[in-house]
């Protein structure tokens, strides 16, 4: 009787070697020994079971993604308050600092999606889950009267990604520019504006 593949749990190991190599170097200085060197194979071992490093590092890209929005759906769901669940879904947005495992990888495998439609599709998705969230909110928030907005739902809640996004960057560069706590009050107060709706952090 044939002994079962091991191939799924190798592949898994291989992630997670790629992942940790991800936070340890970058993706800028990243070679293929490093992952090997993780995971205690040799680089032909690898590409047996990834044809090149960028299909490796599409995997990471692709388990940062599903674990960064099923977190942040887990916890719009667990608040009742809109007013609440609207600040925390600010909070779950943004790094918790330069070692923020999730936004470190999900900012560093960015860099492929400037030149490979696969890692900018994840980005796309990325982005479209969260504006899907956030919509879902500002609209309940309308429809029960807490929120007024000052524009459509799906334009703020674009605006509040966007603006996530650019301040996760700043957070988690070499020298950040914003602490945590501060990027959370600007994104707290344009929210603020945005529904007309005070909100506490």
């Amino acid at each position: 009787m044939p002994r079962p593949s091991r191939a799924h749990h190798k592949r898994g190991e291989l992630i997670s070697a790629a992942r940790r190599a991800v936070l340890d170097r970058g993706v800028l200085d990243l070679r293929l020994r490093d992952v090997a060197d993780n995971a205690a194979m040799s680089t032909g071992s690898v590409l047996y079971y990834f044809p090149t490093l960028g299909d490796l590092l599409y995997e990471v890209q692709t388990e940062a993604v599903e674990r960064f929005c099923v977190a942040r759906e887990e916890a719009a769901r667990a608040e009742p308050d809109l007013r609440r669940r609207l600040v925390g879904m600010i909070k779950a947005g943004l790094p918790t600092g330069q070692d923020d495992e999730l936004c470190v990888l999900i900012y560093e495998l960015g860099a492929y999606a400037r030149r490979d439609a696969a890692y900018a599709a994840q980005h796309i998705r990325l982005c479209e889950r969260q504006v899907a969230l956030y919509t879902t909110i500002l609209e309940t928030g309308v429809a029960t009267g807490v929120f007024e907005l000052t524009r459509d739902a799906t334009t703020v809640a674009r605006s509040l990604v966007a603006l996530e996004d650019g301040l996760g960057l700043h957070i988690t560069q070499a020298v950040p520019t914003f602490t945590t706590a501060q990027a959370e009050a600007m994104l707290i107060a344009y929210a603020a504006d945005a529904t007309h709706c005070e909100l506490e952090s």
